[in-house]
């Protein structure tokens, strides 16, 4: 029978090179830090990105 590996460490800290803030829609907005392009909107929840710095 077919088992499972050993489970890996995953993310441990921050995702390097990437910033989040909450744009004027209301959702989470991620952004590349190194170009500024906009990578990705959270609009399932309210909730911010795990793991990612959040801009000031």
């Amino acid at each position: 029978m077919a088992k499972n590996g050993q489970p890996g460490k995953g993310r441990i800290g921050a995702v390097k090179e990437r910033s989040q803030f909450k744009g004027s829609n209301g959702n989470w907005v991620k952004r590349d830090t190194e170009t500024g392009r906009f990578m990705d909107q959270k609009t399932s929840s309210s909730k911010p990105f795990k793991g990612v710095r959040k801009e000031k």
